[in-house]
């Protein structure tokens, strides 16, 4: 018989399997929390639930492992890791340092699903779904290299990386719970992790109804469904009108302000009237937009916008009063900034 993949199991699969084992269920919560609190994977050195209880969980079950395989650190402080799953594929996560905070940026997807005109990873199959031990692996692992290099532990998080979060829905879901759990998982608060989405219309409304109130940023990128169209095709079943309409859903539920991500594209999105009509979709809820730089993908059509486009967009909001700053790109020189995470990573000693 094939062992079963203990790091799939909720916390009561794990008791019922247990107790069909012969072990008392107040023993799965002590495998729980050494398996997600202290992320000890062999169960040898699980100490405190004895050898029989080691040996009965190393003949039924496996315990898989994500790990580090490529580290690259920019100028600006910025890390890209490169893991490397228990089937051999590679997603990338990315720490960002800044004086208040230290983000993480983790990945949902091997590759991804949706096709962005303007992103890097948009050229990757997807692969697959990651399960939900593979995300908090990432955010485990990042947290110690932040304590490493950083001298402090993660502050933020955010589900930004490769892939559309909301595509995998059940397991993105799964692995917020065990990030927020105090219990046994990392005690990070939901006001710091940020889902962002191109916007699956049917799972914010799941994300909504959920009852964790994280965050919820959207990649809008254009304010007219002809333009977002184009550069997200995703646009086309989920288009803007609908969006709106769930976002405000969203806030109403959770009462936490929206943000919109708008990558600044020059003369396809950076007009004054590209401005007015985002705008114009910043009236009916709370809404922050973080304008982004434009960073080169080779073989896309698109350039950064110019200085005077930039100032003149990002005024123009002002002046609608939207709330609203150009958001610094950070680890372009190691391809790690928004739209450029695509597996190009050169392999470095991880104790460099």
């Amino acid at each position: 018989m094939s062992k079963k993949n203990i790091r799939t199991l909720d916390k009561l699969e794990l008791t019922q399997g247990l107790e069909a084992l012969g072990e008392k269920g107040f023993r799965a919560k002590q495998v729980y929390q050494w398996l997600w609190k202290s992320r000890v994977l062999d169960f040898s050195q699980m100490k405190n639930i004895g050898k029989a209880l080691q040996s009965k969980l190393d003949e039924n079950f496996e315990s898989p492992n994500t790990s580090i395989s490529h580290f690259q650190q920019s100028q600006d402080g910025t890390i890209k890791v490169g893991f490397e799953t228990y089937d051999k594929e590679t997603i990338e996560g990315v720490i960002i340092p800044s004086e208040d905070r230290i983000t993480a940026c983790i990945s949902s997807q091997v590759g991804c699903s949706l096709s962005c005109t303007f992103c890097a990873t948009g050229f990757l199959p997807r692969k697959r779904n990651l399960f939900a031990f593979e995300i908090y692996d990432q955010v485990y692992l990042l947290n110690e290299l932040a304590l490493k290099h950083y001298e402090k532990p993660l502050t933020n998080i955010v589900y930004m990386g490769m892939g559309e979060p909301l595509l995998n829905y059940d397991e993105v879901v799964k692995s917020l719970h065990l990030l927020h759990s105090e219990e046994e998982g990392l005690g990070i608060g939901a006001k710091r992790i940020t889902i962002s989405t191109s916007g699956i219309v049917r799972n914010i409304k799941k994300l909504a109804d959920e009852g964790l109130k994280i965050n919820l940023a959207l990649s809008l990128h254009a304010a007219t469904n002809e333009k977002r169209t184009v550069i997200m095709d995703i646009n086309k079943s989920n288009p803007i009108e609908e969006l709106m309409k769930i976002l405000a859903y969203f806030y109403e539920k959770t009462n936490n302000k929206i943000t919109y991500e708008y990558i600044l594209l020059n003369h396809t999105n950076d007009s004054v009237e590209d401005a007015l009509d985002l705008a114009k979709l910043c009236q009916d809820f709370p809404v922050y937009v973080n304008l982004i730089e434009y960073n080169t993908v080779e073989g896309t059509p698109y350039s950064k916008s110019k200085k005077e486009r930039r100032d003149a967009f990002l005024q123009t909001l002002r002046d609608k009063g939207v709330s609203s700053k150009v958001r610094r790109s950070r680890g372009k020189d190691i391809d790690a900034a928004c739209g450029q995470l695509a597996n190009k990573i050169v392999k470095m000693r991880l104790d460099s």
